[in-house]
């Protein structure tokens, strides 16, 4: 029942981060690099401030329920299921690492730009944002496929190892 409830909140985790992720590539990152300085910086005023922490939560508490939910499942001898969720875990530590080294830094330098104070590459850094993102939340919905995965994997909880490994058991 642990390592259920432990898939359960990875799986509403990962969601998290990856709505998230999402919701702003389909509704603004595909199209970003069209809108004036004052439209981007208007936008990336509201929402830099309004996702920092709420992302910062949800990400840190993704990769703690995706590790402890990788190790139920290796304990568990549930190799399939334990390899899928590694394989969500290792993309969500992807989608973080990017967030923190790539994204993270140009949000706090258009946090205190103003219309009068853009770089000259302000295009380019905006085009830099929208791309990376892009990988981000592809990475992001590829780690829910795989939390998803793991429980298609698993489906009753209650063997102890992989079908191949059970009928090889029966079998002697």
């Amino acid at each position: 029942m642990a390592t259920k409830l432990a898939q359960f909140l990875t799986i509403m985790l990962y969601v998290l981060v990856a709505g998230v992720m999402w919701g702003t590539w389909l509704s603004l990152g595909r199209t970003m690099t069209e809108y004036d300085a004052a439209d981007f910086l208007s936008i990336g005023k509201h929402m830099i401030p309004n996702l920092a922490t709420t992302m910062a939560v949800f990400m840190i508490a993704a990769l703690v329920a995706g590790l402890l939910t990788t190790v139920l499942l290796f304990r568990a001898r549930s190799r399939t299921a334990a390899w899928l969720s590694l394989a969500g875990l290792v993309l969500l530590v992807a989608v973080v690492v990017v967030t923190l080294v790539i994204e993270v830094p140009i949000d706090n330098q258009i946090r205190v730009w103003t219309e009068t104070t853009l770089p000259a590459d302000w295009q380019d850094i905006r085009a830099r944002w929208a791309g990376v993102h892009t990988l981000r939340t592809f990475l992001s919905l590829a780690a829910v496929a795989a939390a998803v995965a793991a429980v298609i994997a698993r489906p009753d909880g209650t063997h102890t190892g992989d079908r191949a490994e059970r009928s090889v058991a029966v079998q002697h």
